[in-house]
C-alpha cells in the first residue's frame, strides 16, 4: 500500500468496530489514519465534504476511492486489497 487510507468512524459504532476488527485481522492498522468523527452529524462537516454529503460511519478513504457508510464494502475492499 502506497499511500495511507483514512478509516472515518465512532466510539461505540458496531459497523465501525466491525471494520477495525477485519483491519486489525488483516494486519493492515499500519496503512491506515483512524479519524473518530463527532457524534452529532451536523458537526461531521469534513465527512461530508469529502463524500458529498454523507455523514454515516463508517467510511474509508484511499486516494480517489471512497466507501461511504457500508461496513459490508469496506470490509470487502479491504479483503482485495491485501
Amino acid at each position: 500500500m502506497k499511500t495511507k487510507m483514512k478509516l472515518y468512524n465512532l466510539l461505540g459504532c458496531p459497523y465501525c468496530a466491525r471494520v477495525i476488527s477485519k483491519i486489525n485481522e488483516l494486519g493492515v492498522r499500519n496503512h491506515i489514519d483512524f479519524i473518530e468523527v463527532p457524534r452529532a452529524h451536523q458537526e461531521r462537516t469534513e465527512l461530508a465534504k469529502i463524500t458529498g454529503g454523507i455523514v454515516g460511519v463508517p467510511t474509508l478513504v484511499d486516494g480517489g476511492t471512497i466507501i461511504a457508510d457500508d461496513d459490508d464494502k469496506i470490509i470487502a475492499y479491504l479483503e482485495k486489497k491485501v
